[in-house]
């Protein structure tokens, strides 16, 4: 594969596969859609995709960027080590360093997530700051139940040191709370990815809306909420999201299709 000069990126499409390309048009759509569900935090907090092949590569937005000026052209492609795969200079600097950490310890440590989503809503820093955790409070929630993984917060995500615990913590996982910090969800592929984080971020909602009531909560019970767990687990009925992503692909080319430039 070529070498991508800066001024070529307008034409990035003929130097990658078609794998590639598909890639990138789901990653960018996933960034529209955290856009449109107000899920962003200013240009912060990263979304990233496993690039097909062997070179463990993988794609993450340009920092600085809003979540809704991201394209399938504009992510940059970078390895393991945080390193922009035939860029320019300029794109060496414009890789969050925060989000090379936290995405590329999950990446390498499981081969089977295609991409990991990082998030710091409202109602999931609320959730990240209660003891109890979430709680099986809605249908929602109880999807996540004894299938959502805990991290304890140790600052921005800044240490290579830190990588080696939060994969532990996460385990076999697709979701996890961030201590006082937010939510993370990943999954085989973008779509499933995103399913999972646009419910556990209603979760969390309908959790923060609940208890500000300030009426006593009705939990569901341990075997209730275990049988509804199991009942959306991915192979009891389907996998989650993949039905779901070409309603998530019209919905976007109405409002604007740029995303797939």
């Amino acid at each position: 594969m070529r070498s991508l000069q800066s001024d070529e990126t307008s034409n990035l499409r003929q130097f990658v596969s078609e794998e590639e390309w598909q890639v990138r048009i789901d990653l960018a759509a996933c960034y529209r859609l955290v856009h449109h569900y107000r899920m962003t935090d200013l240009v912060y907090t990263h979304l990233t995709a496993r690039v097909p092949g062997s070179e463990h590569h993988f794609l993450i937005n340009r920092y600085g960027l809003l979540f809704n000026e991201v394209t399938a052209s504009n992510l940059l492609k970078i390895d393991d080590e945080g390193r922009v795969v035939g860029g320019s200079a300029e794109d060496a600097s414009a890789v969050n360093y925060a989000g090379f950490v936290i995405h590329s310890a999950v990446h390498k440590a499981r081969a089977d997530v295609g991409c990991v989503m990082h998030t710091h809503t409202e109602a999931g820093m609320a959730v990240a700051a209660l003891k109890c955790g979430l709680l099986p409070l809605s249908q929602t929630a109880m999807r996540f139940y004894g299938r959502l993984a805990y991290h304890d917060y140790e600052g921005p995500a800044l240490d290579l040191c830190e990588q080696a615990r939060l994969v532990a913590d996460l385990g076999p996982h697709d979701a996890m709370i961030l201590r006082n910090h937010g939510l993370l969800a990943c999954g085989p592929t973008v779509a499933e990815a995103f399913n999972t984080m646009y419910w556990l971020e209603r979760a969390c909602q309908a959790q923060v809306a609940a208890m500000s009531c300030g009426s006593e909560l009705v939990l569901a019970s341990e075997e209730i909420a275990r049988r509804t767990a199991h009942q959306y687990a991915p192979g009891t009925r389907r996998r989650f999201g993949l039905m779901e992503w070409p309603a998530m692909l019209r919905l976007l080319d109405q409002i604007d299709p740029s995303y797939r430039s």
